[in-house]
């Protein structure tokens, strides 16, 4: 079966682009300048170790203040307001960097001046250009999101001709399903279907409050699903306090199925598997050598044990594992996890699990961009099956990718889930690393798993 990577492909070059575009604005402004200032090209050898910094500043700051995303619903008002704060931190950041390391004598101001300010109107031009095309192909019929609208009839009218008047956001009624509040189960596994055959990008639930009971009915059908869910009340007169609300198509939104990684979030993510990853694999090849040598040796059968598992979006995906099991057949869509003493498990291979040695080739999954380092771990295709309708949110894990450890092994939630609650535990620890995720957290579970994640007495 073919591992139909689609939906792991599916990105937002915008933001990409506007990396880029922020790289190569600097770039220029620094040439441009350094030409005004000494009259001479090229650079010389410390102008361009400002300029990389300058380039890295510029990207950290638009990313720690979202300024890379969100750009299908941003006005382009904003968005020039928010390149112009960031170009000012920047600059306030080049200023003491530049004075706490004693290089002032080095580095001309009116250059510094000169490549911040026209470093600043190239990124403002091709953010006007990008938003003026965007807009035209969106009005124009593409680069559009198709939208599957849930909600009473009257509501409804009102989404749509909202939409209608956003145009230049990109979204477009994909399919509609009109809502009561007595609304029947069977109804709405109906609807689930309907949603599922519509190929939507995104699902609206678009309800008054006095029908909010509905929503939860609405979530619970559409547990399974991996499509985005963005509910739309009316909260203007209402306020929230530490609640994440998007606008979107001149609407409020609660975004209560999204993953956080879109945009940059994504491009960096991936930057530290390939770091991270690329350098690990460098390292552990001479013990991955002598461990396939000494499967080779004890048992027959293949080196490697590779398994479909679900990956991001609910993509499937195969996993490489060390084989640590004598080679076996099991009954069909049935997989029995290990336990304690399991006659099927080598001697070589019983090592191999109590230090995690047996994971090693998923840095291979990593570097093919099927896996992160760290993410929730990747369970068989049956357990999916089997605990999807008895743990709430139990697909949810799928809006991010697997990952080699995440937030629950290291804390203690590795091996065998024999139990329910192990595996309740598990998800909430996935569900909470998802909500909270950012760069900081990833290298804290990483520098865990360095010092207590790889031998735990859970694993066998």
């Amino acid at each position: 079966m073919s591992e139909a990577p689609a939906l792991e492909v599916r990105a937002y070059p915008m933001h990409r682009l506007a990396m880029l575009s922020d790289c190569f604005a600097v770039l220029l402004g620094s040439s441009a300048a350094y030409l005004l200032r000494f009259g001479t090209m090229p650079v010389t050898d410390h102008f361009v170790l400002a300029t990389v910094v300058m380039m890295l500043c510029i990207i950290l700051v638009n990313y720690t203040t979202e300024s890379y995303s969100q750009w299908r619903t941003t006005s382009l008002l904003r968005l020039l307001v928010n390149l112009l704060q960031n170009w000012a931190l920047v600059s306030l950041i080049i200023a003491t960097l530049i004075y706490f390391t004693d290089t002032s004598q080095k580095y001309s101001r009116l250059w510094l001046g000169f490549s911040l300010l026209i470093s600043f109107l190239l990124a403002g031009s091709a953010r006007v250009s990008a938003h003026l095309l965007l807009s035209h192909l969106r009005t124009s019929g593409r680069n559009r999101r198709q939208v599957y609208l849930l909600g009473p009839p009257a509501t409804l009218l009102k989404v749509a001709r909202k939409m209608r008047k956003n145009s230049n956001e990109g979204f477009s009624i994909g399919g509609v399903t009109r809502l009561s509040e007595a609304c029947t189960d069977s109804f709405l596994q109906k609807t689930v279907e309907k949603i599922r055959q519509s190929g939507c990008d995104e699902v609206w639930i678009s309800v008054p409050l006095d029908m909010g009971s509905l929503v939860k009915a609405l979530m619970y059908a559409l547990r399974n699903e991996t499509i985005e869910i963005r509910y739309m009340p009316e909260l203007r007169d209402i306020p929230l306090l530490n609640h994440r609300v998007s606008s979107v198509a001149g609407m409020y939104s609660i975004d209560l199925s999204v993953t956080p990684m879109s945009g940059p979030a994504r491009v960096f993510k991936r930057g530290e598997d390939l770091l991270i990853g690329g350098l690990i694999m460098l390292l552990i090849s001479p013990l991955c050598l002598a461990i396939a040598l000494a499967i080779k040796l004890t048992s027959p059968g293949p080196v490697l044990f590779k398994q479909y598992r679900t990956g991001i979006n609910g993509c499937r995906f195969k996993v490489y594992k060390f084989r640590s099991m004598k080679v076996h057949q099991e009954c069909d869509g049935q997989v029995t996890q290990a336990t304690k003493g399991d006659c099927r498990i080598t001697p070589i291979g019983a090592f191999l699990r109590r230090t995690s040695l047996d994971e090693l080739p998923q840095f291979y999954n990593v570097l093919q961009g099927r896996m992160s380092i760290v993410g929730p771990r990747p369970h068989a295709l049956a357990h999916n099956e089997y605990y999807k309708d008895i743990v709430e949110s139990y697909m949810r894990r799928h809006k991010v990718k697997p990952g080699i450890t995440g937030w629950a092994q290291v804390n203690g939630y590795r091996g065998e889930t024999d139990t329910l609650e192990k595996m309740e535990k598990r998800v909430q620890y996935d569900l909470w690393y998802i909500d909270n995720w950012s760069l900081w957290l990833d290298l804290k579970i990483i520098l865990a798993t360095l010092f207590k994640g790889f031998i735990n007495r859970n694993a066998y």
